[in-house]
């Protein structure tokens, strides 16, 4: 039966063409140079756009957003390195993780010793260039491999950077599948890293892949919107522009990092115990044998923002290897090398799991709770008795003798130990037969 959200969809080999149709918005995006504002968002959103309808929102520099302010706007054009024979030894042009971003214009001839100091590498992975960043103090600078930087020899230089930090606009994007209900399933992804595969092509991927297929599916109950935003700046200018209408968040999660060979990880919410956490505690080692659960804690993605004590949504984060936690993060080994299909197409399992679980989860009230009602002239029993009820049948005698509207679908999965969508078909068809009725928050 399994009515509801993502029907089908039961572990990563269901999710294949979602992987590979994600792999290919993954490559048109992967040279594109993106911050945490400029064009290089817009049209990091434009493709997500010919995908999802989206609503796109420029947010004005200088805008207060509690105890930020929206930053002016970065973009560059061009950015290199000549050494002392006129060869570019670097070159944004080539990769876009050359250019530490938000790097203000410069147009200088300067020494080796006058340049090093505005250059970046990692001495322990010398073949990798490192991502560095720039945001919020005025600075230029470059990042080239280690190796590459050792081997450079003494004279001057001409160091490049056209770039424009001017007042402007900070971009983000929703979509928004309506469902029956007001309350709200939030996914929140950063769009604002370049060069970049596992950190965070595979979270815009795999939104983009949820959204369209809720899209393309019946009405779900609660409605969910999807938030491409720039990290911290852009969670925190949503959270700004959003605060009257949070209290329709029942769930969510911040998605990234979701290609690696690692295992799943979930990372629960600041409340440890919201409706979220329960599910994935229930659902991931079902889905992926060997995920984790690891508490909450203010260090990490966007759920940071969304989890302040101001606002202590219900939202947790799932990823596969947690940032900093591979050799890879941050650099230019994060690349289309370091992730995999499979670990990807179970990545997007999982979150469909999340999501239509939670769609399903509710507290019912039983309408007949004298005795057990009958079923079988209901058409909800077998028509000859004697032999051992059926998992299904089991499900219709726990639900109905559960749902007292205290108890959710999920406490009487865990109970009977039955799987969740057993349970929660069996409250639907008491519900088409009029016995259940659900319960109103």
């Amino acid at each position: 039966m399994s009515e509801g959200l993502f029907p089908g969809i039961q572990g990563a080999a269901d999710c294949a063409g979602w992987a590979d149709e994600a792999w290919v918005l993954m490559e048109r995006l992967f040279p594109v140079c993106r911050s945490i504002t400029g064009d290089g968002v817009r049209e990091t959103l434009a493709a997500v756009g010919e995908r999802l309808p989206l609503q796109m929102h420029e947010v004005p520099s200088g805008l207060p957003v509690f105890d930020w302010v929206v930053p002016q706007e970065w973009n560059v054009r061009e950015a290199w390195i000549k050494d002392p024979a006129g060869n570019k030894v670097v070159d944004l042009s080539q990769h876009t993780l050359h250019l530490m971003s938000y790097s203000t214009p410069v147009h200088a001839h300067m020494t080796l010793a006058e340049l090093r100091p505005h250059l970046h590498s990692l001495p322990d992975h010398p073949e990798w260039i490192p991502y560095r960043t720039s945001y919020y103090r005025e600075a230029w600078g470059f990042c080239l491999p280690h190796r590459q930087l050792e081997s450079l020899p003494d004279g001057t230089y001409e160091v490049f950077i056209d770039s424009t930090l001017t007042p402007g606009h900070l971009t983000y994007a929703e979509c928004v599948v309506a469902g029956r209900s007001e309350q709200e399933f939030l996914v929140f992804t950063h769009v604002c890293h370049p060069g970049l595969c596992n950190d965070n092509l595979t979270g815009i991927a795999v939104a983009t892949a949820l959204a369209a297929e809720l899209m393309r599916g019946a009405p779900p109950r609660l409605t969910y919107r999807f938030v491409f935003a720039p990290g911290t700046i852009g969670s925190i200018t949503w959270l700004a522009r959003n605060e009257s209408r949070l209290g329709q968040v029942r769930n969510g999660l911040v998605i990234g990092l979701l290609g690696d060979r690692g295992p799943l990880t979930y990372k629960r919410s600041r409340r440890e115990d919201a409706g979220i956490d329960r599910l994935a505690e229930y659902l991931l080692p079902r889905i992926a044998p060997g995920s984790r659960l690891i508490p909450f804690s203010p260090y990490g993605y966007d759920e940071r923002q969304l989890c302040s004590p101001g606002f202590n949504l219900p939202v947790g984060r799932l990823t596969r290897t947690p940032n900093n936690e591979y050799p890879q993060y941050h650099s230019s080994a994060d690349n289309f090398d370091l992730i995999d299909r499979q670990a990807l197409a179970e990545s997007m399992a999982a979150c469909a799991a999340l999501l239509r679980a939670a769609d399903r989860e509710a507290c019912y009230v039983n309408l007949n709770p004298k005795c057990e009602p009958m079923l079988g002239k209901r058409g909800l029993y077998r028509p000859t008795g004697g032999g051992h009820p059926g998992a299904f049948e089991h499900a219709l005698l726990w639900v109905l003798n559960q749902s007292d509207g205290q108890r959710s679908l999920l406490q009487i999965a865990q109970r009977a130990e039955l799987p969740f969508d057993t349970v929660a078909d069996a409250a639907q068809a008491l519900e088409r037969v009029g016995l259940l009725q659900l319960r109103e928050d």
